[in-house]
């Protein structure tokens, strides 16, 4: 039957159903082959995720249940609030942020060893487009995160990627190839546009595809019409 993708995240992932998400075209890619699993809370930075990932991720009954294909990791862009900022409650120090990581890849391994990991890094920030949406009241004039900030912890995110020996995508630098990335992939300075999601969706699709699990690797769950025999369609249901 169908394998699953998890995608575990903050708000973006948590939106990444919307129109024109990321996660919605990915389920759209991998229709009848994969059910894509949204696990996404926004506001969320990995110190948090952790406390919360056995909840998340249950483990499974003694069901034979296969394992997920994938999930992927996207956590960074919370975690990288500046702490003196109106945000700072959500703000994760550098170092354990790389460890919250760890902790996280450790505990999707030894639960499932044959699922592919990716993580994601955190995307770049428009800080005038922060000024005008921020999340919380802000009275300081400046935004809760920078650019150079989330580049740190995109950095940091594609290091634990290495160390850890898994697939990874680097938003971050990514989307600053694209011309006015600024409002072609942001609408909010944070979260993303319709043609961010699009970026975001592309990669993680190839990944996908380079990690062998990608749309033409994938079986389709039952018999397509094309297969069906129009003078003995049940037949076809009895020889699948």
């Amino acid at each position: 039957m169908r394998r699953k993708i998890f995608l575990f995240g903050d708000s973006i992932t948590e939106e990444s159903f919307s129109d024109g998400g990321w996660g919605a075209s990915l389920a759209d890619l991998l229709r009848r082959k994969a059910d894509i699993m949204v696990r996404g809370y926004s506001g969320y930075n990995t110190r948090w995720a952790l406390k919360v990932v056995e909840r998340v991720f249950p483990a499974a009954e003694e069901n034979g249940e296969e394992s997920p294909a994938a999930v992927t990791v996207f956590f960074g862009a919370n975690d990288a609030c500046l702490p003196e900022r109106c945000s700072g409650f959500q703000h994760v120090p550098l170092d354990e942020y790389k460890q919250n990581l760890r902790s996280i890849i450790s505990f999707l391994k030894n639960r499932w060893p044959h699922t592919v990991i990716i993580l994601i890094t955190p995307p770049p920030i428009d800080e005038e487009a922060r000024l005008q949406y921020p999340y919380t009241e802000n009275k300081t004039g400046f935004p809760e995160r920078t650019n150079e900030a989330a580049g740190s912890y995109a950095k940091a995110c594609l290091t634990v990627a290495k160390e850890c020996q898994i697939s990874s995508i680097d938003l971050w630098s990514k989307m600053q190839q694209i011309p006015n990335w600024q409002t072609e992939c942001l609408w909010d300075g944070l979260h993303l546009s319709r043609g961010g999601n699009k970026v975001v969706f592309e990669e993680v699709a190839k990944k996908l595809k380079e990690e062998g699990i990608g749309a033409e690797d994938l079986a389709v769950d039952l018999p397509l019409i094309e297969h069906v025999d129009p003078k003995d369609p049940l037949k076809t249901f009895y020889e699948f």
